[in-house]
């Protein structure tokens, strides 16, 4: 099965990655992740997102003051019809910490997690190896598709 019909009807919430193979139009991957953003244009998919993936896009274009990259990201994570950005509040943090002490999970996988649940995702689309399950939540790694 292809990876766009694995996430389902959504929500789906995305890892930072993911933006940054979009934007920078990462070959091995872009194949596999153009299909969501279109189908999220059409309004046929909600894409999520955890405001904390803001601060880690626009760390590498700031560092080399790349303020044209930036504004690409912003503009993609804030403005793209289908993607909702979802803002950290105390309860995505309390959660984040129970998912931090019942998984080991580093903070910002706990945050994008938690960010997830909340917006009752059913899947959660990574390239990170060291996610953990989580109860309720499909986590999909993006690598394992570019190997079918």
């Amino acid at each position: 099965m292809a990876l766009i019909d694995d996430v389902g009807v959504g929500p789906v919430a995305l890892d930072t990655a993911i933006f940054i193979y979009f934007i920078e139009e990462d070959q091995r991957y872009l194949p596999l992740i153009s299909p969501l953003f279109s189908r999220a244009d059409e309004g046929k998919l909600d894409l999520m997102v955890c405001a904390l993936t803001l601060l880690e896009v626009l760390v590498v274009p700031y560092r080399a003051g790349d303020l044209e990259l930036a504004q690409r990201y912003e503009a993609l994570l804030t403005r793209s019809r289908g993607v909702r950005m979802i803002d950290i509040t105390r309860n995505h943090l309390r959660l984040a910490a129970q998912l931090r002490a019942t998984t080991g999970a580093a903070t910002p996988d706990a945050l994008l997690l938690s960010i997830s649940l909340s917006a009752r995702c059913a899947t959660f689309l990574t390239n990170d190896r060291r996610m953990p399950a989580v109860s309720g939540l499909k986590i999909l790694q993006l690598d394992a598709y570019r190997q079918r």
